[in-house]
């Protein structure tokens, strides 16, 4: 008898990670011996930032203290303490409910379980982190991407996503401080995406991940600090402002009128209860991070600010290739005059080494080209890298184009 293939689902054909599918690449590359640049994973401790000592000894001495059993669905009682304190920081002050999870990643994807049926929309931003188009793709939800303006340095087109809504969206996601672009958004286009969502009865996921990761003097603010009758849940982690993506640990806050949100809110804790719980001696790490010393992130915020600086400095001297100066998180998603910034991003790195992330992995305007760079490496590969883009950029154009 001969045995048929084990077809995968359907849903999962249309799944595509482009921050992790180049490195199956760049691994290929690699084995050859080339000397690589990587400057496409959002992970800072490759590069040399450190965790904060703290934060490791507060899950070390959980575990020798036998925190290592299941935790409540939602989370331990001073990790949610602490991220309603430090909520009610940035000014959200009428919370609901607040869960930890396996990283913001899995509270993403429980909040946007527990709220769309099929068929229906969520307003997701191009370009925007991959994630949610994934989750999209899993499990086969209507894909409704709004642009952001590159024009008006990354902000969310209020036009576009006005023409977007339809009968079945259900919600907008907000990337603030964005990935890839790292436009932070300002106070006038959040307040009209608050007035936009109450209209259409929509609720805002708030992705905060890199919320104290700033530059260039510019405040962050949390849109669901704007308006007390605005369904909001903003998430954020350990992972980015903490250093410390391998913790995979996260949550979320759902913040709004209660009327409104009790049943969504029992719905998302339906999800949490059948999943158990997110790691528990890692919870331990939550209150030391957000309430004990936060020196890490002024010393954080100098090194990105002046790496930020030297690949704008960098850019400005390539013909063809432009930057819209990003003010927080840490990545820069410059514009380049290619045809196909995949093909790109695979030569370059064939030739050069250097790792980028094409832009269309992230969603882009059609007839657009970009690429995302982390600035996290240290100022010696940024320009060493930096100095090869340029020289490939004129080989690639002559060639190519």
């Amino acid at each position: 008898m001969r045995l048929s293939k084990v077809e995968p689902a359907k849903r999962t054909l249309g799944i595509a990670y482009a921050i992790r599918d180049i490195v199956v690449l760049a691994e290929q590359i690699a084995k050859s011996g080339k000397k690589m640049l990587y400057l496409n994973i959002g992970d800072p401790n490759p590069y040399g930032h450190q965790t904060p000592r703290q934060i490791i000894e507060a899950v070390y001495n959980a575990m020798l203290e036998n925190h290592n059993g299941y935790s409540p669905s939602s989370g331990i009682k001073p990790a949610i303490e602490a991220i309603q304190e430090d909520a009610r920081k940035k000014g959200i002050t009428n919370i609901l409910d607040t869960f930890i999870t396996t990283g913001a990643s899995e509270a993403i994807e429980i909040c946007l379980t527990a709220l769309l049926n099929p068929g229906e929309n969520v307003l997701i931003p191009e370009p925007g982190y991959p994630l949610y188009s994934a989750i999209q793709s899993k499990f086969e939800l209507v894909a409704n991407p709004y642009y952001l303006d590159e024009s008006n340095g990354w902000q969310p087109d209020i036009d576009d996503i006005k023409k977007k809504i339809n009968n079945k969206t259900r919600a907008i996601v907000l990337i603030n401080p964005n990935n890839p672009t790292g436009a932070v958004f300002t106070k006038e286009i959040l307040n009209q995406i608050v007035e936009i969502a109450l209209e259409h009865n929509l609720v805002v996921f708030a992705d905060e991940i890199y919320d104290k990761l700033l530059f260039d003097g510019v405040q962050h603010i949390s849109i669901a600090s704007l308006s007390q009758d605005l369904p909001c849940i903003t998430f954020s982690g350990l992972s980015k402002n903490y250093i410390a993506p391998g913790f995979r640990i996260g949550w979320g806050v759902v913040s709004g009128p209660k009327e409104r949100l009790e049943d969504y809110i029992e719905a998302i804790n339906k999800i949490l209860r059948a999943r158990l719980c997110a790691n528990h001696p890692i919870q331990y790490a939550i209150p030391v991070a957000l309430l004990g010393d936060q020196s890490h992130l002024v010393e954080m915020n100098q090194k990105l600010q002046k790496r930020r600086d030297i690949v704008k400095e960098k850019i400005s001297k390539i013909e063809g290739i432009e930057l819209v100066e990003p003010h927080g998180a840490f990545y820069a998603f410059p514009s380049i005059d290619v045809k196909d910034d995949n093909h790109f991003a695979q030569e370059l790195m064939k030739e050069t080494g250097v790792v980028v992330v094409p832009g269309s992995g992230f969603g882009q305007k059609p007839g657009t080209s970009h690429f995302r760079i982390v600035i996290l490496p240290s100022e010696e590969i940024l320009t060493e890298a930096f100095d090869l883009i340029s020289d490939f950029y004129k080989k690639y154009k002559n060639l190519y184009q």
